[in-house]
This record gives C-alpha cells, sequence and structure tokens, in this order.
C-alpha cells in the first residue's frame, strides 16, 4: 500500500511562491479555455488533461483535431512531443527504485511524469529514505496532475473573460519558468554550454528551418555540451 505520511508529503510539497505548480496551473487555464474555443465540451476538455497531463501535447492534440487530422495521426504527434519525458523518467528512476516496493507503484507513477513534477521531486528526494521515495513521488504526482486537471476547468469556465493576449501570457508562463530554473541550474560546464549554444543555435537555425529550428538547435547544442564536457571530464 502506498504510506500515507510520505504520499501527503509529497502532496503538500507543491505549495509554496516558487512552486512550479502554479506556472503549471496557469498555463493549463489557457488550455482550458483554447479548448473550448476550439469546440470541446467541459467534460472532453477534462479528460484531455486527465490522460495527457502534459502542455504540449495537448496543443498538440487539440490543433491536429483542428485541422481534421486521423486518430492515428494525432496518437502518433502526441506520443512523439511526450517522448521528450523519456530522459526524464531514466534519470529519476534509479533515485526511487527500492527492492521493498512492489512494481505497480512504478507503472502507476510514470504517468506523473512531467517537468514540473520532476522538478519538485529533483529538489527534495535527499531528505526522503529511499524506500520511501515511491510513494512521496506519487503525492507529488497526484497534486500537480490535479492542479492541472482543476486548472483546465477554470479556464474553461472562465474563458469568456480572457482575451487572446492573456490566453499568451498564461500559456508562455510555463517556458519561461523552465528557462529561469535552466538559468539557476547552470552550476556546471556541461549545462552551462548547453543553454548557451542552445539559446545561439535556435536562432540560427530558424532561418533554416522555422519547425525544426528548436530540435535542431536542442539537439546539436546538448550533444556539443555531452562530449566536450566528458572530454575535459567536467
Amino acid at each position: 500500500m502506498i504510506s500515507t505520511k510520505y504520499f501527503l508529503k509529497g502532496f503538500s510539497a507543491i505549495k509554496g511562491v516558487g512552486s512550479p505548480a502554479i506556472a503549471l496551473g496557469a498555463s493549463f487555464i489557457a488550455i482550458g479555455a483554447l479548448l473550448k474555443n476550439l469546440g470541446f465540451t467541459i467534460q472532453q476538455s477534462i479528460f484531455s488533461t486527465f490522460l495527457t497531463y502534459a502542455l504540449p501535447g495537448s496543443l498538440v492534440m487539440a490543433e491536429s483535431i483542428l485541422i481534421g487530422a486521423s486518430l492515428i495521426n494525432i496518437f502518433l504527434a502526441v506520443w512523439l512531443v511526450n517522448a521528450r519525458l523519456y530522459p526524464m523518467t531514466v534519470a529519476l528512476m534509479p533515485l526511487l527504485m527500492h527492492q521493498d516496493q512492489p512494481r505497480w507503484k512504478y507503472y502507476l507513477s510514470c504517468h506523473f511524469i512531467a517537468v514540473s513534477s520532476w522538478l519538485i521531486m529533483k529538489d527534495n528526494y535527499e531528505s526522503i529514505e529511499k524506500e520511501n521515495r515511491i510513494d512521496f513521488w506519487i503525492g507529488i504526482g497526484v497534486a500537480t496532475w490535479s492542479v492541472a486537471i482543476f486548472s483546465t476547468i477554470i479556464g474553461y469556465v472562465a474563458s469568456d473573460f480572457l482575451n487572446k493576449d492573456i490566453l499568451i501570457g498564461l500559456a508562455i508562463i510555463n517556458p519561461i519558468y523552465f528557462i529561469c530554473m535552466m538559468v539557476g541550474a547552470m552550476k556546471t560546464f556541461q549545462i552551462s554550454l548547453s543553454v548557451i549554444l542552445g539559446a545561439t543555435l535556435g536562432p540560427i537555425f530558424y532561418f533554416l528551418s522555422a519547425e525544426w529550428c528548436i530540435l535542431f538547435g536542442g539537439f546539436i547544442a546538448g550533444t556539443v555540451a555531452f562530449f566536450i564536457g566528458e572530454k575535459n571530464g567536467k
């Protein structure tokens, strides 16, 4: 069973002025309003966040439906967008694994992997005994997941009072927050180099391919930073 003590401890870890959950909630308010404007019912909007629980995935799904894409194309598009969470899973799971915990907890908790919940866990895992981390993580996941669902409902209900500029502002709060977190994490040579190169190469590749500039810039920046860091032992 899930430890109530550590579940509630994880659930309460999202509170605070600097919590990623605030940026997450603001973005999903925009998602809720967008889904209503696209003709989704409130039940469909809630179900979308319930299953997808990822801002880019929800946007891709909504845009794909808008242009009349087939179900298989929507599935593949959302799957490819959410593949970015795989490296987070690889980095996080070794910190949570313990022989005394059943496997079903790890299968269940994979649904909660998102940048916001991942950041909260990375900031707190050292203070939690390893055998209790999975319960703590599930608490964080349920809390951030609930914020996303609740914010979607708020955005859907309040959509008539949110103009285009407000929606754009709410939608970009999350990316701006994570940019600030990345800058704050620039404590090693590799991370610093990858952030600086990514910020430089992204705009350059934009002139070559507006659709692929972020992918190319990020991939090349991260790869170069990794190999240079490994070569110099940093």
